[in-house]
């Protein structure tokens, strides 16, 4: 069962791959008061595998947020959250979506989770 639910190569990034196992982990957020960024990509996308180390590093320097990795080739969720271009990063409080990022743009990505970040204080 390790295989489901896994953080990817000494990553804070979560990797989901059930359906069971997202919808245990979405409840847990919905508990939770912390911003969620979810990031749907797929193993065959160049430009999800080039932002890759990015996203992982904003997952080191940004510990007080929840980073999740949904293969949507795997995982078919993307259609609940209008996922039509990987990578996508969907940021989420509270279960509601607080912002969105279409594509690899590293810089668009840590702009919009620093606004976040901003609000909360």
């Amino acid at each position: 069962m390790g295989n489901l639910f896994s953080r990817t190569s000494n990553s804070l990034v979560i990797t989901i791959h059930s359906k069971g196992k997202w919808n245990q982990h979405w409840q847990s957020h919905l508990a939770s008061n912390k911003l969620m960024v979810i990031d749907f990509s797929s193993s065959t996308c160049g430009p999800c595998r080039f932002i890759e180390p990015e996203v992982n590093a904003m997952a080191a320097r940004y510990t007080e947020i929840e980073f999740v990795k949904i293969d949507v080739m795997k995982l078919p969720v993307a259609e609940k959250w209008d996922v039509r271009v990987v990578p996508t990063f969907v940021l989420v409080k509270r279960g509601k979506e607080v912002g969105r990022v279409v594509g690899a743009d590293k810089k668009e990505l840590e702009e919009t989770i620093q606004q976040q970040q901003q609000q909360r204080h």
